[in-house]
């Protein structure tokens, strides 16, 4: 088999692909030969030593493809089924082995490859819009990255839910993206203050939710978006980690909260992760819900996909193809 190798912490030379025995899947296992991998903040973070890995180790986390063997007393699945997962280490592959829990089968109605788009991204958004604020008719909210692989599925289930949608981004065409995703109104943030013009479009109030995965650059003026009583969900830190903070802070913008969510606590029991994957599959599969692709890249090509990824070029999701 091979596989994306990270020896120490650091930029996108520290990713190699190397040659690995095939596994044997043990109990409760199963071993997937991996058909996409899904490229994620997540990667980076560690790729850079953001957050710890056990070094040396196997990048990637997301992924979807077709079970090849399972190991003793495994009867939840059997070979040859489809599987997707989001938090399988080593994704970035030919094969994994997973814990079969980790492991949801992708139903008919949806390719392999959208399953391993969806999976990460869209597990998150779903959590954000309907667990963490529950977003319904008459709310307010403001999606960071609102062309990204998050955010323009996050815009279609704000929008679902009857909210009002800010979404923030960097270009025209990202703006385009964002509007056909369900955004109200779109605001270019190199251009125009967001907390001003969301402020300006609610009469002064602010909005009851950010979504921010931008962190350092965004969140100051995310926490001035608030309404009295709002809610800063900061769920990620692509332009950099936030300084540290004096809880005052929260009260002097108007007794706001802030979280700092993340996927393994919204998907903590294999119940609540197979109802949110079947949530997602059941959405994609009638055309609620569009999960747009921006790039399959061969697996060798892991370095480059984090380069655009990391250069903030990307509207959907990147793909990993072994």
């Amino acid at each position: 088999m091979r596989a994306i190798a990270v020896s120490t912490p650091g930029g996108r030379e520290a990713l190699s692909l190397a040659e690995f025995d095939t596994p044997t899947p043990g109990p409760g296992q199963a071993l997937v030969r991996v058909e996409a991998a899904g490229v994620n903040y997540i990667d980076v973070y560690q790729r850079t030593g953001l957050y710890k890995m056990a070094l040396p180790g196997r990048l990637g986390l997301e992924g979807a493809g077709v079970v090849e063997a399972v190991g003793p007393e495994v009867t939840s699945i059997a070979p040859g089924q489809r599987v997707a997962w989001a938090s399988v280490p080593g994704s970035y592959a030919s094969h994994v082995i997973a814990s079969v829990d980790k492991l949801v089968v992708v139903p008919e109605g949806v390719d392999t490859k959208t399953a391993a788009a969806v999976m990460l991204q869209g597990m998150t958004a779903h959590y954000l819009a309907t667990s963490t604020y529950p977003l319904g008719p008459g709310d307010t909210c403001i999606v960071h990255a609102a062309a990204g692989g998050v955010g323009l599925l996050l815009c279609q289930l704000a929008d679902h839910a009857g909210a009002f949608v800010f979404g923030t981004v960097s270009t025209a065409e990202k703006a385009a993206l964002a509007r056909a995703a369900g955004a109200d109104e779109v605001i270019l943030y190199r251009e125009v203050d967001f907390a001003a013009e969301a402020r300006r479009h609610t009469d002064g109030a602010g909005v009851d939710v950010v979504y921010d995965s931008v962190g350092k650059d965004t969140f100051d003026r995310s926490l001035g978006a608030l309404k009295r009583r709002g809610m800063l969900v900061l769920y990620g830190q692509s332009s950099g980690p936030v300084a540290p903070l004096d809880p005052q802070r929260l009260s002097a913008a108007g007794s706001v909260f802030l979280t700092r969510p993340g996927l393994a606590d919204y998907t903590a029991t294999r119940e609540e992760l197979a109802a949110r994957a079947a949530q997602l599959f059941a959405r994609i599969a009638e055309g609620a819900l569009s999960v747009r692709i921006h790039a399959e890249l061969p697996l060798a090509d892991a370095a480059e996909a984090h380069r655009r990824l990391e250069g903030r070029e990307t509207t959907g999701k990147l793909l990993l193809i072994p």
